[in-house]
């Protein structure tokens, strides 16, 4: 892992426990990617501010969106999902495709979001954009964790580099 991403975990971990669960003042999001071969999928995990993507969905449908598992309506479901996939998106070896959408929990104020990418057999490079809440907040990075049986790769997405390129050849 390089220097600079180490510093950048250890402020979010140090910001998450001095601004306590309720409350931050730092802009982040983390998606986990990984390739299993095996399987021929990718693998995808999104973690994401709840009150902050509450806020972007706010904006843009109506003041009513709701993301808590108890007051949530089949709508606010469908308004996240679709800014979701407006915003990450995925060239496998240079073609764009579509994850599935798997499902969704909630972890007290974090969602996590879960997608896959099947049927691909060789990974020869993958480019992800991620534009998560960058429109609500320009100071929002975007960090990207890929991981398969050879590699371990990072990414820090933001409005000035909002996709990256990850080459395996």
């Amino acid at each position: 892992m390089n220097s600079n991403l180490k510093k950048i975990i250890y402020y979010l971990v140090i910001c998450f426990f001095i601004t306590g669960f309720n409350a931050h003042k730092f802009y982040v999001s983390t998606t986990k990617v990984d390739y299993v071969k095996e399987q021929k999928s990718i693998q995808i995990i999104s973690k994401i501010f709840v009150d902050d993507l509450e806020q972007v969905l706010q904006k843009r449908h109506n003041s009513k969106v709701q993301l808590d598992p108890k007051n949530e309506t089949d709508l606010d479901q469908n308004y996240l999902l679709d800014y979701i996939l407006k915003k990450l998106k995925f060239k496998v070896n240079g073609n764009d495709t579509q994850p599935i959408y798997i499902g969704k929990e909630y972890d007290i104020d974090i969602l996590n979001i879960y997608f896959e990418i099947e049927n691909i057999d060789m990974l020869g490079s993958l480019e992800i954009e991620n534009k998560i809440l960058i429109d609500l907040f320009p100071e929002q990075q975007n960090i990207i964790h890929f991981s398969n049986e050879k590699n371990k790769k990072n990414l820090i997405l933001d409005k000035n580099r909002p996709s990256g390129l990850l080459n395996f050849n």
